[in-house]
């Protein structure tokens, strides 16, 4: 059985997660210890710190922001803008790339940046996404290798010592204090929450026909190189207070696009809006954990009180962890098409990663579903 957070809807089956004595998880108590931060002194920090790296006689870009076209990474080149930076932005192509997707990166560029996006070989791409959803249940695996290596990879190359992320996840989602207090990203940070999940870049050589060359993309640099550039990381949303729904506003009045309905598994329209393959990502997520992207945004609303718990209890209910038949209007079937997959072997496979205590089983243990393919969980809240 599940036990949930009495604050938010998250249950503990979270990694990372962990619920205090009095029944609330450590994500709540980040975001509720906001209220003492002095974020004017926070915003003076930044921009000291953003002065530092400045470039004065415009020899080379101020920082890097990674990007991807998406809510967040539009918010944090318009405040880079608004600072006067001069930023070069750094794509990492998405696995399977949508139409809106494509549209609101073409938006990003007309902020007025210099933009490069590194689109690795997509052949290869197929090949690791198949490895990782059959080997550690995430499809989305290399993509989220991708968005940590191949923008520090660009800080290297061109010598641009500071990269500007967003948010801390595992503020923002709960995680060791030590973390969750970090407004620095290190190579340490990535190996534990970057979501490698155990598996490593150099296990990948040999299967599927996979080489070292094939893999450079997905490869941190040395210690030595970080160390000749001075490159660091840090994270907006130490410095200013970080919130999707007010970054999506931002957003939208610099010409960023929203689906035209719900997102799939999702409870809004304004994110995860990039790569048909993400339904399967946080799928995935529903069934090793017993919560999917649903639950994600209950919490993050409850916590600032735009929603009691209640309303995120029901929202949950209706739209977490629904079986992936599509997702920003590409079928399954057409998605698993490149990774060589058929929907039926799917299933197999997620029936392989599902988590059979927190699901509905018949007497003989087989997993209960409907006509659509969707599961139940034992329990959506405390009983």
């Amino acid at each position: 059985m599940l036990t949930y957070c009495r604050r938010c809807v998250m249950p503990d089956t979270k990694p990372d997660l962990h619920l205090d004595d009095e029944g609330v998880c450590n994500a709540c108590r980040s975001f509720e210890r906001r209220k003492e931060v002095d974020w004017g002194q926070r915003h003076e920090e930044l921009e000291r710190l953003l002065e530092r790296y400045r470039r004065p006689n415009g020899d080379n870009w101020d920082c890097i922001v990674p990007v991807s076209g998406g809510k967040d990474s539009t918010y944090q080149v318009v405040r880079m803008l608004q600072y006067g930076l001069n930023p070069l932005c750094v794509t990492s192509t998405t696995c399977d790339l949508t139409p809106i997707g494509r549209a609101n990166i073409e938006n990003l560029k007309r902020l007025g940046v210099d933009y490069i996006e590194v689109s690795p070989n997509p052949r290869v791409r197929a090949k690791l996404n198949r490895i990782g959803l059959m080997q550690v249940g995430d499809i989305s695996w290399p993509e989220h290798v991708g968005i940590f290596t191949i923008p520090v990879r660009a800080a290297v190359q061109f010598n641009v010592p500071l990269i500007v992320w967003g948010e801390n996840s595992q503020n923002e989602y709960g995680g060791p204090a030590a973390a969750a207090e970090g407004n620095v990203l290190t190579r340490r940070w990535l190996e534990e929450f970057g979501g490698l999940l155990g598996l490593r870049v150099s296990d990948l050589i040999g299967q599927e026909g996979i080489e070292a060359r094939h893999l450079i993309n997905y490869t941190y640099p040395t210690d030595e190189e970080l160390a000749r550039v001075g490159v660091t990381g840090l994270f907006l949303g130490h410095y200013l207070p970080w919130d999707g729904l007010a970054n999506t506003l931002i957003a939208s009045a610099n010409g960023f696009k929203v689906y035209d309905r719900v997102v799939e598994g999702s409870m809004v329209n304004y994110e995860n809006l990039d790569n048909h393959q993400t339904g399967i990502h946080d799928y995935f997520k529903f069934l090793k954990f017993g919560f999917g992207r649903a639950t994600d945004l209950a919490c993050l609303h409850i916590r600032r009180g735009r929603l009691t718990r209640q309303d995120g209890l029901d929202a949950v209910r209706r739209l977490d962890g629904l079986f992936p038949a599509e997702y920003l209007g590409k079928s399954l079937d057409d998605i698993l098409r490149p990774l060589d997959l058929t929907v039926d072997e799917f299933v197999r496979i997620c029936d392989r990663f599902t988590n059979r205590k927190i699901f509905r089983r018949d007497a003989d243990g087989a997993l209960v579903k409907d006509r659509d393919g969707n599961l139940t969980k034992l329990n959506y809240d405390n009983a």
